[in-house]
């Protein structure tokens, strides 16, 4: 990265709060200082232990009462559902991830066009794969055999780590962004943003590393982004395999059938149709879920799915670099 000497700035006065409702528009929020200040004092050590400490004692006494009401795992599947919940309402509530959640999604939704071509490398070979565990009896006993709550907690175990795997890789992508910035890329990737007209005055002035390089809330800004982008692609395969398994099942897969390979009496139809039963349901969750996990460790480990992946956010994460830097630059007292 270069950064050119310092020098009077030029051009009309920038209206930092237009950017700053851009930023938070775009899900880059954590750029906004004053949004920065309340996510530091929301994640300050003495808050942060003081709200996991009610959330547990209000989560793991929820569950306690629930495990005596029903059974240990019921009690469990409540104590990690609450957990979870309520750090999902502290991350968009105190932690302001509301905006990243929403642009994430959006952005994902106006491009599921491309999930298709992205997803076709390795959704055959899995389709394959799945299907082949979907007509064999053992799986139909395991999920057949699992207590909805219990069945519950395997799929968030699943995704879990599905999050896991995109958050040890993702960073690496954000740091790829910022290494080669020049007054060429802050033209090129403003373009269209509040402050593409003051490009020269950033210029001016000068920039310095500490304006370039994504550290801190905005790493974690941009981090988050990726993860939510590519998770909802992950969540919504897992729904079409969940689709397709439901009516595969209800086509090809016929009572007596899900009797034999369930090992019951008889199965818990819905009363749709006879092959549309709750062992169905089981079973296509619990394959969906797995698919989900599986196709999220081929999307890290792939190299031409993460550039085809990568590729469509890749205007996004410059202009986010390019706008920031641009606003830091002018956001510093001459």
């Amino acid at each position: 990265m270069s950064a050119p000497a310092s020098g009077p700035a030029s051009g009309p006065a920038p209206d930092l709060r237009e950017a700053e409702l851009w930023f938070r528009r775009h899900g880059l929020s954590y750029v906004v200082p004053t949004v920065r200040a309340q996510v530091r004092s929301a994640a300050a050590p003495r808050r942060l232990v003081a709200s996991a400490a009610l959330l547990t004692a209000v989560a793991v006494g929820a569950g306690i009462g629930t495990g005596l009401l029903g059974d240990v795992a019921d009690g469990s599947a409540v104590t990690v559902s609450l957990l979870l919940a309520g750090a999902v309402w502290y991350c968009l509530g105190p932690l302001c991830a509301g905006p990243i959640v929403r642009w994430a999604v959006s952005r994902t939704l106006r491009g599921l066009r491309l999930l298709v071509p992205t997803a076709s490398r390795a959704l055959p070979l899995l389709l394959v794969f799945v299907t082949f565990l979907f007509i064999n009896a053992e799986v139909w006993q395991l999920s057949a055999a699992l207590p909805g709550s219990t069945l519950w907690l395997v799929v968030l175990l699943l995704l879990g780590l599905a999050a896991v795997f995109l958050l040890v890789r993702l960073p690496d992508e954000v740091d790829r962004v910022d290494e080669d910035v020049d007054e060429a890329f802050l033209r090129r990737a403003t373009a269209g943003t509040p402050l593409a007209a003051h490009v020269d005055a950033a210029v001016a002035r000068g920039w310095r590393p500490v304006h370039v390089e994504f550290t801190g809330a905005a790493r974690t800004n941009l981090v988050l982004v990726l993860l939510l982008v590519q998770f909802v692609q992950v969540l919504l395969l897992v729904l079409a395999v969940f689709g397709f398994f439901l009516l595969f099942g209800s086509l090809a897969v016929g009572e007596g059938v899900q009797v034999a390979w369930t090992a019951q009496e008889q199965v818990h139809s819905f009363g749709i149709a006879p092959n549309v039963s709750v062992e169905l349901v089981k079973v296509s969750l619990f394959l969906a879920a797995f698919s989900g996990l599986s196709f999220t460790v081929n999307a890290v480990t792939d190299e031409t799915y993460r550039s085809q992946f990568f590729a469509a956010v890749t205007d996004e994460l410059e202009r986010a670099l390019a706008t920031r830097v641009v606003y830091l630059v002018l956001a510093e007292p001459t």
